[in-house]
């Protein structure tokens, strides 16, 4: 799937270039940039107040620069880095473009020259933090603010304390925004940036997908903000291709800048600040506001009866109170009533009424089960119950066992007696038949 689109993104960015050669050259735009009568140029210049609207890029935010049709604002990220960052300058310086670079504080102190080469080009910069943090949303108030603080203090170091070079905007690490973070900035007269379509070149892609995602992500919006990085080697390689695209597809580059006492705003109109502002023929999203209607003609209507619509009023509820119809006077309180339902009533006995007996409480007696006397044979030994304590002793040539009665009673816990307390000694002599007991 992603190779097709990259097939058909190549066809498009094909048919861009044979359409921009068959079309004439801007003498306006080429004129602005000696040696380079093709160079893509930069069409005008957008001044933006960042008090009126402090987030922009509708990556994030819903509302993104006031771009026409077909208009790009080119952003890089990350620098600056020498090796890549003074390449980036040069394709841009050679196509007359404008850009907007965001700077961080460590690297411009590493590389001050860098971000002296921006302010001399003619570049816009803003500042992204101090270390380039991936933690914008977890950190506390103080942590952010001392990564935006010290990122636009060694920005201005680096350009000599020129505030005038410095522009009050900030783009958050990874865009990892934070309401806490955006609230800060705003107080400060910062416009956080987002962005509105990426190129994906900080991933390891190729710089063939980077000009895809770009050109493609931009046809789909039609205009807006292309997030980019400076630092990249995929991106030195991609954008050659990309600005020569953008100039056969028709598009055009615009230069933001912020707003001074001596450099007023651009003016524009809120709906602008949309990316795909809804037209007022477009049924909006939200319900409208109930408008407040002025009768001519104030006359209550008087109130149907029940009698109007074919039912009868004592048949409607049986056994209530009939439904109270009439109108109030004007000032007059409506007073409680009984409610029209039925209710329970009590029902008068007949002369012939009979009555049953009351049912005797031994009809629900449970009997208990009852458990007949035990009637034992216990045959024993006269010569070992005279000199052992009373134990169980077991005869093995008679195969029977006998227990020694004439011993003291040893109760049981939770035992139950099964002979009667006449219990009866037997016989001393071993060869005498047992008698029964209870007898």
């Amino acid at each position: 799937m992603i190779e097709r689109s990259l097939r058909i993104s190549s066809l498009f960015g094909a048919a861009c270039v044979a359409a921009a050669l068959a079309l004439p050259l801007d003498p306006a735009r080429a004129a602005g940039c000696p040696g380079n009568p093709d160079a893509l140029g930069t069409s005008r210049t957008l001044v933006v107040d960042p008090l009126e609207h402090p987030r922009i890029g509708t990556m994030q935010y819903p509302e993104t620069l006031p771009l026409r049709d077909h208009e790009v604002v080119l952003t890089f990220d990350d620098g600056p880095l020498p090796r890549e960052s003074n390449q980036i300058l040069d394709i841009l310086a050679k196509d007359c473009v404008k850009a907007t670079f965001f700077v961080v504080g460590r690297m411009a102190k590493t590389f001050p020259d860098g971000v002296r080469k921006l302010r001399d080009a003619g570049h816009t910069i803003g500042t992204h933090s101090q270390n380039h943090p991936l933690s914008f949303n977890r950190m506390t108030v103080e942590q952010a603010q001392q990564e935006v603080d010290q990122g636009i203090a060694s920005t201005l170091a680096a350009l000599g304390g020129d505030r005038a070079a410095l522009s009050p905007f900030f783009r958050i690490p990874g865009l990892l925004r934070a309401e806490a973070v955006e609230g800060y900035l705003a107080s400060r007269g910062i416009q956080t940036w987002s962005a509105d379509f990426p190129a994906d070149d900080w991933r390891h892609v190729s710089p063939d997908t980077v000009f895809h995602l770009a050109m493609s992500r931009l046809a789909a919006k039609g205009k807006g903000i292309l997030l980019l990085h400076d630092i990249q080697p995929r991106t030195v390689a991609a954008l050659p291709r990309i600005l020569q695209a953008l100039k056969a597809g028709g598009y055009k580059i615009v230069h933001v800048v912020a707003a001074t006492p001596n450099l007023p705003k651009t003016p524009t109109t809120p709906q602008e600040w949309r990316l795909h502002p809804a037209p007022e023929t477009v049924a909006r999203v939200r319900w409208p506001k109930v408008p407040r209607f002025v009768f001519a003609n104030e006359q209550m209507l008087p109130v149907p009866e029940i009698a109007d619509i074919g039912l009868d009023r004592g048949r409607l509820l049986p056994g209530s109170v009939p439904i109270r119809s009439s109108r109030l006077a004007r000032d007059q309180v409506p007073t409680p009533q009984r409610s029209p339902w039925p209710r329970q009533t009590s029902i008068e006995s007949p002369d012939n009424l009979i009555a049953l007996p009351v049912p005797s409480a031994s009809l629900f007696a449970i009997p208990e089960r009852s458990t007949p006397a035990i009637r034992a044979m216990v045959p024993v030994k006269a010569d070992r119950a005279a000199r052992q304590a009373p134990r169980l002793v077991r005869n093995v040539s008679e195969r029977s066992t006998s227990i020694d009665i004439g011993a003291a009673a040893r109760p049981i816990a939770g035992s139950v007696g099964i002979a009667p307390e006449g219990l009866q000694r037997g016989p001393l002599d071993t060869g005498s038949r047992p008698r029964p007991l209870n007898h």
